[in-house]
């Protein structure tokens, strides 16, 4: 079996456009929480969200594709556009083209380009629906978008797993790259789910922290006093590819995919299974893939939500696994929010930015220590180590469960 590389990354987040930003702010502690302002929500229970502001699509799209594009789309071109430049590579030609692909899904895709339509259609009729409806609301024309870009003509297929939507692409693209079936993928996840409709769903469904009168501090997972995650949008892109075509072209290999869990719960539409099950067995199968011995995960970046029975059963998950083994444990969504199916992409991120600078991020918030998660959180402040190897926790609703493990390329 081959081994898997990463040679490139991008961001698009809360709390900075670019990898370089979004590092700074995460070892900083810098939150991304704040009052929502690009729609009404006097109406609302919730009125504050993790937005990405300031987002020109126009720095890296003219103006005409990006109006082909809705805004999850937007988030995986740009992201797409920082990876590959990382990662040295342009568009691809001839038959090496054939030989690279795309593996890029969304949770709920273009949720807000549907909103803005279905008032077209309702207001002035459906000869004012815009013909881009379709190719702007559907997951796969993400990976679309990114593969026409730069004419990667292997692979290409969309991933809807919620919440576990960016490690089921990491690891989906690492198997294909493992079993030789291609030397170059790009993969990853967004969403862009702060819209009316979006937060309206959340809300109703109570999954929300409601502490409109503390943004900042509303996302505080595993705390005891957390009641709810913080909704987000974003999402990141990262450059798989086998490791030596990494070498034979001069590439930079930021770090490498050394195994990859996947399973189901088949426990309940929204909730954990409380004893953490489908959690634990998609890290031991990481494991086992890696052949690690617990001793040799350095951190671990946790799904980490800030909800009650969420953290509970993966505090709970990881203790089962590791034991006293147990490595230190951060959730880079406290600062960032919830991307949904955008999150696991930029904490895969979070972990080859952790592996490379020897800084584990904080979960901030953290003041009020819950028996039930009973791990070390590296509370509040970034801490210096020496972690060769992180491993990375994705959890959606449907009860999908998908855990990564990353290496440093030094190791």
């Amino acid at each position: 079996m081959r081994r898997v590389a990463i040679t490139g990354v991008g961001v698009v987040s809360p709390v900075g456009i670019g990898v370089p930003a979004f590092w700074d702010s995460l070892v900083s502690g810098v939150s991304g929480v704040g009052p929502i302002t690009t729609f009404d929500v006097s109406q609302y229970p919730v009125r504050f969200a993790a937005s990405v502001e300031d987002f020109d699509p126009t720095a890296s799209l003219d103006t005409k594709e990006a109006r082909r594009m809705s805004r999850f789309q937007q988030f995986a071109v740009v992201a797409a556009d920082e990876a590959m430049a990382d990662a040295g590579l342009g568009r691809m030609e001839g038959e090496e083209a054939e030989r690279c692909g795309v593996i890029v899904g969304s949770g709920i895709g273009g949720l807000m380009l549907m909103e803005e339509q279905t008032r077209q259609l309702m207001e002035r009729g459906p000869s004012r629906t815009s013909p881009m409806l379709v190719a702007g609301m559907i997951v796969d024309l993400a990976a679309g978008h990114i593969s026409i870009r730069y004419n990667l003509r292997g692979i290409n297929f969309a991933v809807v797993s919620a919440c576990a939507t960016g490690n089921h692409a990491i690891g989906e693209a690492f198997e294909v790259i493992k079993r030789g079936s291609a030397d170059v993928i790009v993969a990853g996840g967004f969403d862009a789910g702060v819209t009316p409709l979006g937060l309206a769903g959340f809300c109703a469904a109570r999954a929300l922290s409601t502490r409109n009168d503390d943004p900042q501090g509303a996302s505080r997972p595993f705390d005891a006093g957390r009641d709810g995650f913080v909704i987000g949008e974003g999402g990141g892109a990262l450059v798989l590819e086998d490791w030596d075509h990494a070498v034979a072209r001069g590439a930079n290999i930021r770090a490498e995919v050394l195994g990859y869990g996947a399973t189901a719960d088949a426990y309940h539409m929204t909730a954990p299974a409380p004893d953490g099950n489908g959690a634990r067995r998609a890290m031991k199968l990481a494991l086992e893939q890696s052949g690690l011995p617990l001793s040799e995960i350095g951190y671990i970046n946790a799904h980490g939500t800030s909800t009650e029975l969420g953290d509970a059963a993966e505090s709970g998950a990881i203790r089962a696994v590791f034991g006293d083994q147990a490595p230190p444990v951060s959730s880079t969504k406290s600062m960032t929010g919830h991307l949904l199916g955008g999150a696991a992409a930029i904490e895969a991120i979070a972990c080859v930015r952790a592996l490379e600078t020897g800084t584990l991020p904080p979960t901030i918030n953290y003041t009020d220590p819950d028996p039930a998660c009973d791990l070390d959180y590296v509370p509040n402040v970034a801490r210096q180590a020496d972690p060769k190897t992180a491993l990375s926790n994705s959890f959606g609703f449907g009860g999908h469960n998908a855990t990564i493990i990353f290496g440093r390329a030094d190791r």
